[in-house]
């Protein structure tokens, strides 16, 4: 039986982050909106109620039954949480006179389990205004700072209930530097958790519900080389062999031989896929387009036919698999409402409802990293596992301006020599997400005796954790000149490159 945490998400920026501390702790969780009921399964073995940009004190403050909680498994809340946990059970709440947002020393007032091997000073991240005065009857105090009176509390150690934990400060993140060792005692030493949860017990757990699920039935895939998608068709490979049709469609913006590739390592895995040569019926349509939303959606619309072409050829098909992961999942869930929809662009493309097939979705409750350790115990080749993400419409939105098979056999062959020299300089393991830009703008050069007048290219590379933030990778000047040097001699049409030194926001990791 796999172990359960539950996250109760009251709407803060954090909460993704307390499920990846969770998991890295090698134990499965979830999270729901605070909202959303749930049943008290065997495997669940704690709660944890997550911050909120919410005053408890407002009228229409959410709220859940922390103390009926508590009589079924242990609680921790953390930040609203916390707030919530003392003002429900009898404590006092209010605006505080010092607000705390940032950096803060944490500390320790007791010896309480759920702060073994933490330092009795430990700096820690807050980010509320308002404090928690006076707690409930009963209820004892762990640890301050210089700006609160309560910064970490539990219930009486003699209460009949299961213990109820609240902390002030964000545990999860990184600034909170004991935070994941709080959040690793109240897992193991409070809820008993055991962390066996590893890629392995994953697949073997995944592939036995897999079989299940599709039974004798077929499956049809969209693949794209990509991680998610790579991952999730050799799950269900795994489970049940053949009976996935797989559709790889080369729709012309693609890398440098990408789809040659790809093509080679899916036979490699064994995995039963038709490649589709569909670049030319691209270009056609892209002719003469320059908007990026009229490029994003003639490819999407487009993918969509070709693949609904490809799905009437196989008969007795009644599952649809993606690639679907769980940040798809959880930003498609509003705590503010009972919305579960996944956003189109992660239905492969805004395949429509009318296809009427079940979906397979095996990867559904994981985190990229997660996946790519889960590639890893499959043996899927690492140049496919650590890829750099790569967007939907492909070069097209990558080609500012129109986009023709001239310009992408340039911006591929300028890319290709990017990214080789990135791998070969053991840079590329560094970047989040790497990728060469064609501008519209054609500019004077001179190249032997010659004057050009040709094509300029940007250089974009990423730090990130999850792509929702990024700084520009600062990448050593002599990289940088090797590689202009190589661009400019060894692709035609192309005499200037430059480097974008933007981070995001404001600006976003792709131009267009």
């Amino acid at each position: 039986m796999t172990e359960k945490i539950l996250i109760l998400d009251f709407g803060s920026q954090y909460t993704q982050l307390i499920a990846r501390a969770v998991r890295e702790a090698n134990i499965y969780c979830e999270i729901i909106p605070y909202h959303q009921s749930f049943e008290w399964t065997d495997d669940l073995r704690g709660i944890i109620l997550s911050g909120s940009p919410c005053s408890v004190n407002d009228a229409d403050a959410p709220t859940v039954p922390v103390q009926a909680f508590a009589q079924n498994r242990p609680v921790l809340g953390i930040c609203y949480g916390a707030q919530l946990t003392a003002k429900q059970l009898g404590g006092h709440v209010a605006k505080s006179n010092k607000r705390e947002y940032g950096r803060a020393q944490l500390n320790s007032r007791n010896n309480d389990p759920i702060l073994a091997n933490i330092p009795a000073s430990s700096q820690v991240w807050m980010s509320h205004s308002d404090s928690i005065q006076a707690l409930p009857a009963d209820f004892q105090l762990l640890a301050d700072t210089e700006s609160i009176p309560v910064a970490a509390f539990r219930s009486s150690p003699n209460a009949t209930h299961h213990p109820i934990y609240g902390v002030q400060f964000h545990p999860e993140v990184y600034h909170s530097t004991d935070g994941k060792q709080l959040l690793r005692n109240f897992l193991m030493d409070v809820c008993g958790c055991h962390g066996d949860w590893t890629p392995s017990h994953f697949i073997s757990d995944t592939v036995d519900q897999l079989r299940k699920q599709i039974g004798n039935r077929k499956v049809i895939m969209a693949l794209s080389g990509g991680v998610d998608s790579t991952v999730a068709a050799t799950l269900i490979h795994r489970a049940v062999g053949d009976q996935l049709h797989g559709i790889f469609v080369d729709n012309g913006v693609l890398r440098y031989q990408e789809f040659e590739q790809v093509m080679e390592t899916y036979h490699s895995l064994g995995l039963n896929i038709t490649g589709i040569d569909a670049k030319q019926r691209f270009y056609n349509e892209l002719a003469e387009q320059t908007d990026p939303e009229t490029k994003r959606k003639i490819i999407g619309r487009l993918f969509i036919d070709v693949f609904q072409e490809e799905a009437k050829k196989i008969d007795g098909v009644g599952l649809l698999g993606q690639g679907t992961i769980y940040p798809d999942v959880i930003e498609s869930v509003s705590v503010h409402g009972p919305s579960v929809t996944i956003k189109s662009h992660h239905n492969v493309g805004g395949l429509p409802a009318h296809l009427h097939l079940e979906l397979v979705e095996p990867l559904r409750f994981l985190f990229k990293d997660e996946v790519r350790k889960v590639g890893r115990e499959l043996g899927i080749p690492s140049h496919l596992i650590d890829r750099h993400p790569f967007p939907g419409p492909g070069l097209a939105i990558r080609i500012l301006g129109e986009v023709n098979e001239e310009k992408v056999s340039l911006l591929q062959r300028a890319d290709h020599i990017y990214t080789n020299a990135l791998r070969e300089s053991g840079l590329y393991a560094e970047v989040w997400q790497a990728g060469t830009i064609l501008l519209p703008v054609k500019s004077v050069g001179v190249m032997g005796d010659e004057r050009t007048y040709e094509y300029t290219v940007a250089l974009r590379a990423v730090t990130s954790v999850d792509g929702m933030t990024a700084d520009w990778a600062h990448l050593p000047y002599s990289f940088l000149a090797d590689v202009s040097n190589a661009i400019i001699n060894q692709v035609r049409g192309i005499n200037r490159v430059v480097y974008d030194i933007s981070s995001k926001p404001p600006a976003t990791i792709e131009w267009e």
